[in-house]
C-alpha cells in the first residue's frame, strides 16, 4: 500500500468522521426547541470556532507570517464560516429540516467543483460526477418521502427564502471549504489554516450568540445541548474535516458529506419515532451508493495538487 493511498484513505475516514458527527445535530437541536436557530449555529459554529483557534493557537503563531500574506484567502473563509449556520439553521427553520438540509448539503459538491473549476481549472473526472448525481438523485428521493410525511408543511415566501438561505449555505460551505484547502496548499499546515479560519469565523459570531444566547441558560437541557453541538460536532468534527482537506480535493470532501443527511434521517427514525417510507429509504441506498463510486481508491492526477505530507500535521 503506497503512501498516497494511506494518506487518500486518512482524509476520506476524516471527512467520513465529520459528516456522521454532523449528521447528529438536528436530533440534538431537538431536545431544546426553544432555543432559535441562529442561537444553535452560532454556538455550534461560533464556540466550536474558538476551541478550534484555541488550540491551533502555537500553529497559528508559526504560520503568522503566511496568514498574513494569504489574508484575503483567510477572511473570506472566516466571513463564509459566520454566515454558513446561520443560512443552514435559518434555512431549516423557513423550509423544514428536510429541504433545508437537503439543499445545503445537496447543493455544496456543485458549487464546490464550480468554484475549483473556475479558480484552480480543476478537471472534474466522469466518475466524480457520476457518483455526484447519483448522490443528489437520492437526496432528492429523501426529501420526496420525508417532505411527504412531516407532520407540518411550510408553504409559500417562507419555502422559497429557505431555499435560497440553504443554497447559500451550500455555497458558504463550498467556499470555506476551498479557502481552508487553498491555505494548507500554499504551504500552511492544516492545523493553522483550519483554527485560523474558523477562529475568524467564531469571533464574528459571538455578537450573534450574545444577542440569541439567552435561552441555553434557562435550563440545563439547553445548555447541554449547547456544550455537544459545540464540541462534538463542530469542534471534533471540523478537526476530522480539516484532516480530510489536507488529503483529498474540496469537491470529493463535500460531496462525501451527502453522508449527512442520511445519518439525520436514521436518528430521526430511531431516536425521534419518524417514519421514513420506501422511497426514502431508496434515496438513502443511492447516497451510499454514490459514496462508495466517488471514494474507492483511484490514483491523483497531478492537477488535483494534492498537499504535501510535510506541511500538513495531526489534527
Amino acid at each position: 500500500m503506497t503512501s498516497a493511498t494511506n494518506e487518500f484513505r486518512i482524509g476520506v475516514a476524516g471527512v467520513l468522521f465529520a459528516s456522521l458527527v454532523w449528521g447528529t445535530t438536528g436530533t440534538a437541536a431537538a431536545f431544546a426547541p426553544e432555543v432559535s436557530a441562529a442561537a444553535i449555529g452560532a454556538a455550534a459554529m461560533g464556540i466550536g470556532g474558538l476551541l478550534q483557534a484555541a488550540i491551533a493557537l502555537r500553529s497559528i503563531g508559526r504560520a503568522a507570517v503566511e496568514l498574513r500574506r494569504h489574508w484575503l484567502l483567510l477572511v473570506i473563509g472566516g466571513v463564509a464560516v459566520a454566515i454558513y449556520p446561520l443560512a443552514f439553521y435559518g434555512s431549516m427553520r423557513l423550509a423544514g429540516v428536510t429541504i433545508g438540509t437537503v439543499v445545503t448539503i445537496g447543493s455544496a459538491p456543485l458549487l464546490s467543483a464550480l468554484i475549483e473549476k473556475v479558480f484552480d481549472g480543476a478537471q472534474l473526472s466522469k466518475r466524480w460526477l457520476a457518483g455526484a448525481l447519483i448522490g443528489l438523485v437520492g437526496m432528492v428521493l429523501l426529501c420526496v418521502a420525508e417532505g411527504s410525511h412531516a407532520e407540518t408543511v411550510v408553504t409559500g415566501n417562507a419555502t422559497i427564502l429557505g431555499i435560497a438561505l440553504g443554497l447559500l449555505g451550500g455555497l458558504t460551505y463550498a467556499l470555506y471549504s476551498f479557502t481552508a484547502r487553498g491555505l494548507m496548499l500554499r504551504g500552511i499546515r492544516s492545523r493553522a489554516a483550519m483554527g485560523a479560519t474558523f477562529g475568524v469565523g467564531g469571533l464574528l459570531l459571538m455578537p450573534v450568540l450574545f444577542m440569541t444566547g439567552g435561552p441555553f441558560l434557562a435550563s440545563w437541557n439547553n445548555a447541554a445541548v449547547g456544550l455537544y453541538m459545540a464540541t462534538v460536532p463542530m469542534f471534533l468534527g471540523y478537526i476530522a474535516f480539516g484532516m480530510g482537506l489536507a488529503r483529498i480535493p474540496a469537491s470529493m470532501a463535500t460531496t462525501i458529506t451527502l453522508l449527512e443527511p442520511v445519518v439525520a434521517a436514521m436518528l430521526a427514525v430511531i431516536i425521534l419515532g419518524e417514519r421514513l417510507p420506501a422511497l426514502g429509504w431508496l434515496g438513502v441506498v443511492l447516497i451510499i451508493f454514490c459514496l462508495v463510486v466517488i471514494t474507492a481508491p483511484v490514483k491523483f492526477r497531478a492537477s488535483q495538487k494534492p498537499v504535501a505530507t510535510g506541511v500538513t500535521d495531526s489534527v
